[in-house]
């Protein structure tokens, strides 16, 4: 790059340019060095379109084992755009969106006012269409060589597929779709469902399908199938489903997972190794159903048959009923009149018995009373006696005991009365405190203690000047 010497401003021997000056210097630079297009293979990031002028501004990046080794920033004009995304509409099904590798034909361009930028001029969507196909192949090969594409295919699906764990966007046609069919059915079948809201397009689709995928097998045992639903989209839209990681986390998926992503061409990685894949949501719900009724109809079926079976079985036994009753009213009348005489007899024989059995024992019982009163008379004189020579007993032991008491109840009021202070101090005897208290121990007077000491007429002061121990202790 050569920047011209009559732009520059000398200054202390040195030349100094204004920024705009190097900047129009590479801006002719470029011009005169680039001047025509040439085609670019590159990963658009972001489109960033801005309704309100109809431009977009894409993010341009080269990646080599995930890490970015090379961006741009492009322009794609308003008109350019519109073309463009009529193509992709028209061969891909679906519009420019983030996250496609293309190849695009473009020009260098530099503004010394926005830098450097590659203007995009047109993109071919079949190259686009061809790395997505490539990215699917790759996961496919990558799935079987590690033994695991048909592993999800393997699982047992359930008998009542009752539980439904549903990765959808709440606000999508399908799940909307999916739902009337489930709770309009007219079989009144009763499903289970419960959301797992997540993206199903765009850069983010891959991390928030896993991890809702992630959050159910934490509650793997309330749930039976894993239902992922969308409504529908071109190849560049589903592309998120042929991705590698997501792939081997549903093959590896510990309950059956079913899809009805809405499309009928162009299976995904996502739909192969599913255990059931419907082209539209509906059809996912009518397979769900599907279930229900093949369970039910022979269930049905079954209903029917034990039912008629039933039916000839309580004919057959009615009239077997009816026979034998018949039967057994002509035995049983044959049996009550034999039974009708010999309970007469029996009970004239009985009355016979009876009478003389009654008679013995009025005989027997006037006998026993005779006894019993004559045995009671005499035990009552006999206690009467033993009870009158007792109550003199007690009366003689009770006033013995009585005196007793009273004597040593006298002497131990006489003994008490001799205890009191004053009789003891009257015998001579004295009592010596310190502050009101009797002295028990010669341990508790010190040298210069006054002492009182209580006698029978009077209380005398000392001063205590020694304190010894007696010999004795």
């Amino acid at each position: 790059m050569y920047i011209e010497n009559d732009m520059a401003e000398d200054q202390n021997d040195k030349k100094i340019f204004s920024l705009l000056e190097v900047t129009q210097s590479i801006q002719r630079t470029l011009s005169e060095r680039y001047t025509s297009s040439f085609w670019v293979k590159a990963e658009m990031n972001k489109l960033n379109f801005y309704p309100h002028s109809g431009h977009c501004y894409p993010d341009l990046v080269e990646k080599r084992d995930g890490k970015v080794i090379a961006q741009l920033k492009s322009n794609l004009w308003k008109d350019d755009y519109i073309r463009i995304n009529n193509n992709f509409e028209r061969v891909l099904k679906a519009p420019l969106k983030d996250g496609i590798k293309m190849l695009f034909c473009a020009k260098i361009t530099f503004d010394p006012s926005h830098g450097l930028a590659l203007r995009i001029i047109d993109i071919d969507p079949a190259f686009s269409l061809g790395e997505l196909e490539r990215e699917k192949q790759e996961t496919i090969e990558q799935l079987k060589k590690e033994d695991i594409f048909n592993k999800n295919r393997t699982l047992k699906f359930p008998l009542i597929p009752q539980r439904i764990a549903i990765i959808s966007v709440q606000t999508s046609k399908g799940y909307a779709d999916f739902l009337n069919v489930i709770e309009g059915n007219p079989w009144r079948y009763k499903l289970f469902y419960f959301l797992f809201p997540s993206l199903l397009q765009g850069e983010r689709a891959v991390e928030s399908i896993s991890y809702q995928l992630s959050r159910i097998k934490k509650v793997i045992s309330h749930f039976d199938v894993v239902a992922i639903i969308r409504g529908g989209g071109g190849d560049v839209g589903l592309s998120w489903f042929n991705n590698y990681e997501l792939s081997k986390q549903i093959a590896l998926f510990p309950i059956p997972v079913i899809t009805g992503i809405g499309h009928a061409t162009n299976e995904t990685v996502v739909e192969m190794i599913a255990y059931k894949n419907a082209i539209t949501p509906t059809d996912l719900a009518n397979f769900l159903l599907e279930k229900f009724h093949n369970f039910s109809f022979p269930v049905q079926q079954a209903e029917s048959k034990i039912a008629d079976k039933a039916k000839r079985m309580i004919n057959e036994a009615r009239l077997k009923f009816l026979n034998t009753t018949k039967y057994f009213r002509s035995v049983t009348d044959n049996i009550l009149i034999k039974s009708h005489h010999e309970i007469r007899n029996t009970v004239h024989t009985l009355s016979q018995q009876s009478d003389s059995l009654l008679n013995r024992s009025r005989e027997s019982h006037a006998s026993v009373i005779y006894a019993i009163r004559s045995g009671a008379l005499s035990f009552c004189n006999v206690s009467s006696q033993q009870l009158n020579h007792s109550v003199l007993s007690l009366r003689k032991d009770l006033v013995s005991t009585i005196k007793h008491e009273n004597n040593q109840l006298y002497n131990l009021e006489k003994s008490i009365d001799n205890m009191r202070p004053e009789k003891v101090l009257q015998r001579g005897y004295s009592i010596t405190m310190i502050n009101g208290k009797a002295i028990t121990s010669y341990k508790e007077v010190k040298i210069h203690d006054t002492l009182q000491t209580l006698v029978k007429d009077g209380m005398i002061t000392t001063e205590v000047k020694s304190v010894n121990k007696s010999e004795e202790q």
